[in-house]
C-alpha cells in the first residue's frame, strides 16, 4: 500500500543554505513510498499530474548495468516516454543542463523524471527552471544564479513537473536550492527561485540495492552529518532537536545493518526516513557548522559529499569540545548525542567491539561508526597532500557555515587545526 504526503509541514526558513528565501514561493514536494518505483511513477504520471510526454534522465550506471530504466519505460508506456537522457557528469554542467533542456523542449515534454542520485537531480532541477523561462545559452543562466546581480524581474516558476527517483541517501530532492558548474570557468553557482525542484519524490529501497555499498553508506553519513550538526548547534530549537535525534536513531543503527547485510530491504526504508528528517532541518533554516563548512572546500578536489562529512564530522566535535570550554551547551549537547549512540544496541555493540567505553568523545563514537561501515577517515586515504591544507584553510573561512560552527571558525589556524588532525 502506498504512502502518499506532503513531505514537510513547515515553511522553509529565511536562510536557505546561505540564500535568503523572502518572496519566495517554495512548496515541499510529495514522497511515495510502498509501491515500486516504476508502478508509483506510471501512477502518478497518468493521475497526478496529468501528463503524456515524459523525458527521463536516468544515472549512467542504472541505464548501462541494469533493466531499470527499461522497466520504467515499459511501466509509463512506450507512446508516454518522448525521451531518455543515460547518464550525467559530476557537479552538474550547464552545458548540459542545457543540451538536455533543448531536448526536452523539442520534443515538448510536459514531465521530467529523474532516476539516479544527487548530480542528476540537481540538474534536473535547471532543466525544468531553463524550460519555464526560455533559457538557450550560458549566459542566459549565468544571469539567474544567486551571485547574479542582473537577475531578470520576471523569472517564473517551473510548470514541467520534475518527478526525482533517488538511490542515494543525499537528500537534495527534498531541496528547492540547485548548483551548477559554468564550464567555462569551472565555478559551481546555486540557484534558488520560487517553485524549483521537485513536486514529487518516490522511494523505493529495493531499487536501491543495486547502488554501489561505499556510496549508499557514504551518503547516508552524510545525513548523520547534518542531524549531528543541527543537535550541537546552540540556536537549534526543540522541534529541529527532536527531529536530529530521530534521524540519528533512525540512520546510524540502519547503515550498521546495511553494512552486515546489503539485501536488508527494511534497514535501507528506515534510511531512506531518516534522510527527510535531515533535510527537514536543513529546509527550516537550522545552520551547519564546520564540517559542511570545511566540507564544502573538499568537493572541488573530487571528494564526494558523502566522504567530505566521514573525514570532517568527528574531527570538528573534537575542536569543538576542545575549544569550546565559553559555554557548558557545547558539551551538553555533545553529550546528548553520545547518550543517543549507546542507548541504540545495535549501536552500542559496535562501537564495544571498536574497544570504546562510555567515557568516548563524541568524535571517537563517530570515527569507530565510519570505520565499522569501511569508510574512508583522512586526508591521507584520499590522496590529499598536506601543502593543500594552508590554502583550503582561508578558502573555508568564506563559506556562510563557518561561522555558524558552535566554536566559530573566523582564523585560518582554526581550519588548519581541524586539517592537521586527520590528515594522515
Amino acid at each position: 500500500m502506498e504512502t502518499l504526503r506532503p513531505v514537510f509541514k513547515g515553511p522553509p526558513g529565511a536562510i536557505l543554505a546561505g540564500v535568503p528565501t523572502r518572496g519566495l514561493n517554495l512548496p515541499p514536494p510529495l514522497v511515495s513510498y510502498g509501491l515500486s518505483y516504476d508502478e508509483a511513477c506510471a501512477k502518478h504520471t497518468k493521475e497526478t499530474f496529468k501528463v503524456s510526454r515524459v523525458y527521463i534522465i536516468a544515472s549512467k550506471s542504472l541505464s548501462r548495468d541494469t533493466n531499470k530504466v527499461g522497466i520504467l519505460v515499459e511501466a509509463l508506456g512506450k507512446d508516454r516516454v518522448v525521451g531518455v537522457w543515460k547518464g550525467v557528469t559530476p557537479h552538474t554542467l550547464w552545458s548540459e543542463v542545457l543540451s538536455i533542456a533543448a531536448k526536452c523542449r523539442q520534443e515538448k515534454a510536459d514531465c521530467v523524471v529523474t532516476l539516479g542520485a544527487g548530480s542528476v537531480t540537481d540538474l534536473a532541477k535547471l532543466v525544468v527552471f531553463c524550460l519555464a523561462n526560455d533559457i538557450h545559452d550560458a549566459n542566459q543562466l549565468a544571469r539567474y544564479s544567486v551571485e547574479s546581480q542582473e537577475v531578470p524581474t520576471d523569472v517564473k516558476p517551473p510548470t514541467v513537473p520534475l518527478v526525482t527517483i533517488p538511490t542515494s541517501l543525499s537528500g537534495g530532492e527534498y531541496f528547492s536550492l540547485a548548483g551548477g558548474t559554468d564550464d567555462a570557468t569551472h565555478h559551481k553557482k546555486a540557484f534558488l527561485h520560487s517553485g524549483m525542484g521537485a513536486k514529487l519524490v518516490i522511494l523505493d529501497p529495493e531499487l536501491c540495492l543495486l547502488t554501489p555499498e561505499y556510496h549508499w553508506l557514504s551518503t547516508g553519513f552524510r545525513s548523520v552529518d547534518h542531524c549531528v550538526e543541527a543537535l550541537c548547534h546552540i540556536d537549534s530549537t526543540s522541534m529541529s532537536d527532536e527531529k536530529a535525534e530521530k534521524g540519528i536513531r533512525l540512520l546510524v543503527p540502519s547503515l550498521l545493518r546495511c553494512k552486515t547485510d546489503p539485501n536488508d530491504i527494511e534497514a535501507r526504508h528506515r534510511c531512506q526516513m531518516a534522510v527527510i528528517l535531515a533535510m527537514d532541518n536543513i529546509r527550516a533554516g537550522i545552520p551547519m557548522g564546520g564540517s559542511h563548512a570545511i566540507g564544502h572546500q573538499l568537493g572541488p578536489l573530487g571528494v564526494p559529499h558523502g566522504i567530505t562529512s566521514c573525514i570532517m564530522c568527528p574531527a570538528v566535535m573534537k575542536f569543538n569540545i576542545k575549544h569550546g570550554s565559553f559555554t557548558a551547551e557545547i558539551a551538553a549537547r555533545q553529550e546528548k548525542i553520545r547518550n543517543i549512540l549507546w542507548s541504540e544496541p545495535e549501536v552500542a555493540t559496535k562501537l564495544e567491539a571498536a574497544g570504546l567505553s562510555t567515557a568516548a568523545d563524541l568524535g571517537d563514537l563517530l570515527d569507530a561508526v565510519i570505520r565499522t561501515l569501511g569508510l574512508p577517515r583522512t586526508l591521507k586515504e584520499l590522496d590529499i597532500p598536506r601543502e593543500v591544507l594552508p590554502r583550503l584553510s582561508k578558502r573555508a573561512l568564506h563559506d556562510f557555515w563557518a561561522p555558524s560552527n558552535p566554536v566559530p571558525l573566523v582564523r585560518a589556524e582554526q581550519v588548519q587545526e581541524i586539517l592537521d588532525a586527520i590528515a594522515e
